[in-house]
């Protein structure tokens, strides 16, 4: 039964054809000697797709027992769980899900599969030809149920569904079937279209509520309440007063320094007010609203099942919760989160189609889609997002997919663009269009530029982490709300006297980004330059510890636009510099290229190249974060600089923390997300770090009663079982996950067998055992599971679990069943300790 060792090979093509059906007749006696049972005295782990996720620090003992009704090996584990110890209180799907071609059951009559009238392909005959043995030749992976929360899809199984259902729809002849064809092949791309349509109406909404709650802080519109500072004052140039637009100050006729004191309670009320108002949302209506939900994402896209995560009640949430928490003052952004708000979208249309709706691979890359449509319409940048799902969020991305995502992203970016939220006539509040070309002296300080990135972001990882396990083990973690207030009160005093933290960060970056051009404004007048560089070195400092704080608490918060503003305020003080020392240097052998009359130095290209530094020291992109940068900017001739500057960043910040902030709150969260990127892997082999066969509780393929069964499921916290020949030999049969097992019990209680049936799940039924009193759950057991000689390395597991995206994989000698490997045990040895 060992597995193929599988190459360069298609993904798809290794996906759908690795179970092809295997012909093997097996006949056995039942065993009469009394089970074998090892233990030890752990538990369970959540996120255990087959028995248990290996924690490396078993205790085996050796037991014997004289039950002779169930002949196994029982192990139960305890390791940490971060959601749910019991598996026992997932709902069961109501049918179960025919999934291959060799297991349809029989289309005739009503019985059901534990009825000994059933007929078909995998029925059960009598025969006297086999000496009352009826032969169980057709292998297969076996019928599937839905699965459960908390656990890892087998993408292999979704691929050989998937790829099925298109031989089904390509035999058909005719018009008609030609048609259906046709239809079944454009339901992908209307969801697309329909996804995008939707998020791009959910962003610009987001864009415009935002922008007003956050305006509603300062003051109002006395011509239309409606309007933000921007519409309110549309026009009027940012030197110049503004009649329409009134201060809380002095709409309460206060005077001098009372009219301060006012307009800063009013910040604060509203900013305590809106933050607060958010997390009670996140808290009350949907949990997995909080956060910046990438990391769950590209957990989600690796495989694995949240209930939950992308429903209806999410999407509200997180929609209604954005528009508060970015009006609240917080240094937090909305972009990363509309990846999720995107993948959300996603989810709902995909529940219109019952092909994809039951098919959680094809889903996965309709999320994958989803996610670049999510940053396209928050950064205005659609290449751009499709780069970011294949650099950043998706873990399977073959070119259909990438088409997919293009055709995502597009139709988002049109949608939004039609809206026009900003009345700009473009996708990004802050584009803007420079034509100066760099020098090439300026290098040098963009390289600087990269190492403060660098170090920002290797220092804001580590600060981010010690405060989220500080939380964690720190009483505030009961008090999430009261957390969210002190922080909104302690946020909004700190920011109001500043005047560029006073505003939000998306119109901060867009003043940072912009040339002077003559005008003589805050960030242009030479003699107010001191100053603004020190108010500027605040902005920085202050934001660096209240972002690395607001990220993880429980309020919809993306970390993406604050790594932004914090690096185009330290990009704009370089550049502020680099301008001043040319003014006052002019004859320097380095600005011998600069131009008399010209200027020579740009601040606001500074404030970019710091931008994209900060992004990529904190979230660790590359490729997708320049186009991005360039996208949303319109600076094409800065595509160098910038790329310099990325590139730097990146290296700097590995030389701290090789992870980025998503993977290293994956990290933090034990979440099973194997990551596909080149990793040094340890130079051990499998069995070192498997659970071996005397902890692993086996089946045997005869000597079961459905009491027996339930008693198993209900005293061990197992995803899945191997099923063996007998308990002397331990000779591979298959596996039975616990869904497909706990299904069928029910079901042929149901049915109306007593719980003290015989169950087979395996070999041939006697001839005689196919009446009223007997459960036949072959079934249920995929009897081509994938399998590996146990002694193979460590390396060759890594890539298959890569490559095929396996939950589990059995480990075998000469047939005999060795022990069990699961991807959570290769997360936690993946690298060199």
């Amino acid at each position: 039964m060992a597995a193929d060792s599988r190459n360069d090979i298609s993904a798809d093509e290794q996906l759908a054809t690795s179970m092809a059906s295997r012909s093997q007749s097996i006949e056995l006696e039942e065993s009469a000697e009394a089970p074998m049972i090892y233990g030890d005295d752990s538990g369970s782990n959540p996120w255990t797709d087959a028995n248990v996720y290996s924690d490396n620090s078993r205790q085996p003992a050796s037991k014997r027992t004289s039950n002779s009704a169930t002949s196994m090996f029982s192990m139960t584990k305890r390791v940490g769980s971060i959601f749910s110890r019991s598996t026992e209180s997932t709902p069961v799907p109501s049918s179960p899900e025919v999934v291959n071609g060799s297991a349809q059951l029989s289309q005739s009559g009503n019985s059901t599969p534990f009825s000994p009238s059933r007929r078909g392909r995998y029925s059960v005959e009598s025969t006297s030809t086999t000496k009352g043995l009826t032969d169980w030749t057709v292998q297969g992976s076996g019928q599937r149920v839905g699965y459960e929360d908390l656990s890892a899809i087998d993408w292999i199984h979704e691929y050989q569904k998937e790829r099925q259902h298109e031989q089904v729809y390509q035999r058909q002849q005719g018009i008609w079937g030609k048609l259906k064809l046709l239809a079944d092949s454009s339901e992908i791309w209307v969801i697309l279209i329909a996804t995008g349509i939707v998020v791009g109406v959910i962003a610009a909404g987001i864009d415009i509520v935002s922008n007003w709650l956050g305006d509603i802080k300062l003051g109002y519109c006395k011509s239309s309440f409606y309007l933000s500072q921007a519409f309110c004052c549309w026009g009027v140039d940012e030197k110049d007063v503004c009649d329409d637009w009134v201060s809380w100050g002095e709409a309460l006729h206060a005077k001098g320094g009372g009219s301060y004191v006012v307009s800063y309670l009013f910040y604060i009320v509203f900013g305590v007010l809106f933050g607060s108002s958010a997390s009670l949302l996140v808290l009350h209506y949907a949990p997995y609203a909080g956060q910046s939900g990438i990391p769950e994402i590209k957990t989600v896209l690796g495989g694995f099942i949240i209930r939950g995560f992308m429903g209806f009640w999410t999407l509200l949430t997180k929609t209604l919760g954005l528009c508060l928490a970015s009006a609240s003052g917080l240094w937090l952004g909305k972009e990363g989160p509309l990846v999720h708000v995107a993948c959300c979208c996603a989810n709902l249309a995909t529940r219109v189609s019952a092909r994809l709706r039951h098919n959680e691979a094809r889903k996965r890359e309709i999320f994958s889609a989803a996610a670049a449509a999510g940053i396209t319409v928050a950064f205005g940048a659609p290449i751009g997002g499709v780069l970011f799902s294949l650099e950043q969020v998706s873990y399977y991305f073959p070119d259909k997919t990438m088409w997919q995502s293009f055709v995502c992203a597009m139709v988002a970016s049109v949608s939004i663009q039609l809206l026009n939220p900003f009345r700009t006539g473009k996708l990004v509040l802050f584009q803007v269009i420079s034509s100066r070309p760099f020098h090439k002296f300026e290098l040098v300080p963009f390289i600087l530029l990269g190492i403060i990135g660098g170090i920002f972001g290797g220092l804001f990882i580590k600060l981010n982490m010690r405060i989220a396990r500080w939380r964690t083990g720190n009483r505030i973690l009961g008090y999430p709300l009261v957390e969210v207030i002190l922080l909104s009160f302690a946020t909004a005093i700190i920011n109001f006297p500043d005047p560029f933290s006073r505003l939000q960060n998306n119109i901060l970056v867009f003043r940072l980004f912009q040339e002077c051009n003559g005008n003589i404004t805050s960030l242009c007048n030479p003699e107010n330059y001191a100053t603004t560089m020190v108010l500027l070195l605040l902005v920085c400092v202050l934001g660096f510890f209240f972002t690395a704080y607001t990220f993880g608490t429980s309020i919809p918060s993306g970390v993406l636009m604050p790594s932004m503003a914090i690096g185009a305020c330290y990009g704009r003080m370089v550049g502020i510099a680099m301008e001043v020392w040319q003014k006052r240097h002019p004859d320097f052998f380095l600005f011998d290229v600069c131009l008399p009359d010209l200027p020579c130095i740009t601040p606001g290209v500074y404030a970019i190249v710091g931008a994209a530094s900060a992004l990529g020291g904190a979230t660790r992109l590359t490729v997708s974060l320049v186009v991005i940068m360039f996208e949303l900017t319109g600076a094409l001739t800065y595509v160098l600089p910038i790329m310099v500057a990325v590139m730097v960043s990146k290296w700097v910040g590995d030389a701290f923390e090789k992870k980025g902030i998503y993977e290293s709150w994956i990290h933090f969260h034990d979440y099973p997300y194997l990551d596909n990127k080149e990793e040094t892997i340890a130079d051990i082999t499998v069995a070192e770090i498997m659970t071996r066969l005397e902890e692993l509780v086996v089946l045997t393929a005869t000597g079961h009663t459905v009491d027996s069964l339930e008693h198993i499921l209900a005293t061990q916290n197992c995803k899945g079982f191997p099923v063996v020949a007998d308990s002397r030999e331990a000779i591979l049969l298959g596996y039975i996950s616990r869904s497909e097992l706990r299904y069928a019990l029910q079901q042929a209680q149901a049915s109306g067998l007593g719980r003290d049936a015989r169950c087979y799940l395996g070999g041939s039924l006697p001839a005689g055992e196919e009446g009223a009193n007997c459960v036949d759950l072959r079934q249920w057991v995929d009897q081509t599971p994938i399998t590996l000689q146990h002694r193979s390395s460590l390396q060759l597991a890594v890539s298959m679990f890569q490559k095929l995206g396996l939950r589990y994989m059995l480990l075998t000698m000469r047939g005999q069943l060795q022990g069990l490997i699961t991807k959570k045990d290769i997360c936690a040895k993946y690298t060199v300790q």
